[in-house]
């Protein structure tokens, strides 16, 4: 039976160092220009970073459009709606949301936990004035 779980996924390695770049770019990459930074630090062909682009592009995490005959890539969104996705996705599958926020705060760091001091408050004041 296939799994009907609809939510984002974690990024493999090699997705990871893809978006990487295409966050770290000021606009849209071709495959080719993708290949070449990443030829740097790892060594891989062409069509494997093709066939990722095109991977992340069927997840709706990159957004094409054709040049030519050659497709540019950006990322769909920001690394960190990425990150929120997924930790809200993480928590849809918890089962006990509660135990596993609960056990979530009990992991971050004292700075994390002023970010999110600081992020409820702001939700607090929001909803008072709004």
């Amino acid at each position: 039976m296939a799994s009907e779980e609809k939510g984002p996924r974690p990024l493999g390695d090699l997705e990871r160092l893809v978006m990487e770049q295409l966050w770290a770019a000021p606009a849209a990459l071709t495959v080719r220009e993708v290949h070449e930074r990443l030829a740097g630090t790892r060594e891989l062909a062409y069509t494997t970073v093709m066939t990722v682009l095109d991977r992340l592009a069927k997840k709706k995490l990159t957004e094409r459009e054709r040049d030519g005959k050659a497709w540019r890539y950006r990322a769909a969104a920001p690394r960190e709606e990425l990150a929120a996705d997924l930790m809200r996705d993480a928590l849809d599958r918890a089962g006990d949301r509660r135990e596993a926020l609960v056990r979530f705060v009990g992991q971050v760091s004292d700075e994390e936990a002023a970010l999110l001091r600081e992020a409820l408050s702001k939700l607090d004041d929001q909803e008072q004035t709004g």
